[in-house]
């Protein structure tokens, strides 16, 4: 274990309140599994680049495990903080893969995204039904929203809209992208008269696509477009790495890549 690191890997974010709920979500690692360095790698290019250009440096995931190994680490256990198992986690498998066959780190194991299972998904469901607003009333309806991709990962989307809506038949899942959209939901939720919709995000952390493309006051947002369709809309403003079952999965996910790197 002493030659051993942890390494995060998130999409990324410019937003300090982004970064002040990563650094809670470390504090929970580094609690997990004690005497373990934890490194963090951001997926997203266009994000260090922002970064960069504020003064503040961050790694791509093949650069991370690259430092990793220039600090004389012989092991790293990688953890995704992605939602589902889509491109960019597919990138990064790569990118791990290819550090250990060229040799810049004698071995190294990939925790799963969030939704990697059909168990994944029945936990994700059971933590978002504990985790929904207290302060919503019978006949108000919640509206997860998750990114969304046109890669094949974005199945585990289906499935987990069906597992909540098994669980509560007022909470729906739609994405920005993929085919889960917002309108066909709303039409929906007009059949069921609600009248409120609570909005949740199923994004790691709040960062732009929340303040911008869930809660923002352009035209475009999906809180604009709720209360264009002449619903009462109440954002949510908690990213899904606040939300304690799911920052609990995507920890025992790192547990098993942990516990494959020792074996």
């Amino acid at each position: 274990m002493s030659n051993s690191a942890i390494l995060l890997a998130a999409f990324g974010s410019s937003e300090p309140q982004a970064h002040r709920i990563l650094a809670v979500f470390e504090t929970k690692v580094r609690q997990a599994f004690p005497g373990r360095p934890v490194r963090w790698a951001f997926t997203s290019g266009l994000i260090r680049e922002r970064l960069a250009g504020e003064g503040k440096k961050t790694d791509s995931v093949s650069k991370a495990i690259a430092r990793i190994g220039f600090e004389r680490f012989e092991t790293v256990a990688v953890q995704s903080l992605h939602v589902i198992p889509g491109k960019e986690f597919e990138d990064m498998e790569r990118a791990v893969m290819t550090a250990v066959e060229d040799g810049v780190i004698r071995r190294a194991t990939l925790g799963a995204p969030l939704l990697a299972c059909e168990t994944d998904v029945d936990n994700t469901a059971d933590a978002i039904i504990r985790h929904l607003p207290t302060e919503r009333s019978e006949g108000e309806a919640v509206l997860i929203m998750g990114h969304g991709t046109w890669h094949h990962g974005d199945a585990a989307y289906d499935r987990l809209a069906a597992a909540l809506t098994t669980r509560d038949p007022l909470v729906r899942l739609g994405t920005l992208e993929g085919i889960q959209s917002l309108e066909p939901l709303l039409a929906d939720l007009r059949k069921e008269h609600v009248a409120t919709i609570w909005l949740v995000p199923l994004l790691a952390v709040v960062g732009a696509h929340v303040q911008r493309d869930m809660a923002g006051a352009g035209p475009d947002s999906w809180k604009s477009r709720i209360e264009a369709a002449g619903f009462s809309c109440i954002p949510i403003m908690r990213g899904a790495v606040e939300n304690e079952g799911l920052a609990d999965i995507w920890i025992e996910h790192l547990e098993s890549a942990v516990t494959e790197l020792d074996a």
